[in-house]
């Protein structure tokens, strides 16, 4: 072989060399399309896996599916914690307007979040992601014999009610001008899920609070229909909030809501989806 044909045969060498080499790297490469995105509530790879604390203030209605969420976010990622604090939606509000650490906040009623909003308190989007209406709680044994809501303004029937300023309790206010009755509560406390403690303690007859905590309660409670709550439907907004300290958190937990997995979740709590989950922009 002359020296033109040795340096021919070199050349095609250093060619293949070269072409193996590409192929087993982009063996290696994951197509972008089958990397799960953590950003949307689903699995992580270890490029994009989430982690650190978010610190979500719920409304205490949602006391069940949200710890049922946040346990199903931390499954998905492994290094990410949700820190839940559940209270009367006006309460959260408050503490987040007084500088209170959270990253995501979910009322019970669109009336707090505006509140955030009108003080730019938002970051970007308010989602609506479900609704809930009231019903009464009555003991077991249902001793005021209580069968409408009329029957909670009779005399000597022991009824706890939500603070008007609560989202159950405005909604509570809603029921009784809409019936033109007028109910002389013993109690009126600053969350729904304090409404159902004196119910299942024994302290009063009957309680206003959502069909939601009937159903978590179990066989604690009875439940008693409101037809007329049909009219006081409450709606649950989400969103980040503004200067919070995991923003990629705060946007990958609030999908995990409004996606199917969600939503399924807060509909066997027995949660309502809202009129128009897409929501609105917020401040």
């Amino acid at each position: 072989m002359n020296l033109s044909d040795r340096n021919l045969a070199a050349r095609l060498a250093a060619a293949t060399l070269v072409s193996i080499l590409a192929a087993a790297l982009s063996g290696c490469t994951p197509n972008a399309a089958d990397t799960p995105n953590a950003a949307t509530g689903g699995g992580s790879s270890d490029a994009t896996r989430l982690s650190g604390t978010v610190t979500v203030f719920a409304a205490a209605s949602l006391k069940e599916p949200f710890t049922r969420l946040a346990a199903e976010f931390e499954r998905r990622n492994p290094g990410a914690t949700v820190m839940l604090s559940f209270a009367g939606s006006s309460d959260l509000a408050t503490q987040i307007s007084q500088g209170a650490p959270a990253d995501v906040f979910a009322s019970a009623d669109t009336r707090n979040m505006d509140r955030l909003s009108e003080a730019s308190l938002i970051d970007g989007k308010v989602t609506n992601f479900a609704t809930n209406v009231l019903g009464i709680a009555v003991p077991p044994d249902n001793p005021a014999s209580v069968s409408s809501f009329a029957d909670l303004a009779r005399p000597g029937v022991k009824v706890v009610v939500c603070a008007s300023q609560v989202p159950c309790g405005a909604a509570a206010d809603r029921i009784e001008k809409a019936t033109g009755t007028s109910l002389r509560p013993v109690s009126e406390e600053s969350s729904v899920t304090d409404v159902l403690g004196k119910v299942t303690s024994g302290q009063a007859d009957a309680g206003l609070v959502y069909v939601t905590d009937v159903k978590s309660a179990g066989t604690k409670v009875n439940g008693i229909r409101i037809p007329e709550a049909e009219n006081a439907v409450n709606v649950y907004p989400i969103a980040a909030i503004e200067g919070g300290r995991h923003q990629e958190l705060a946007a990958a937990f609030i999908a995990l809501v409004e996606g199917s997995d969600g939503q399924k979740m807060l509909k066997d709590a027995g949660f309502g989806a809202p009129a128009n989950p897409r929501g609105s922009s917020g401040q």
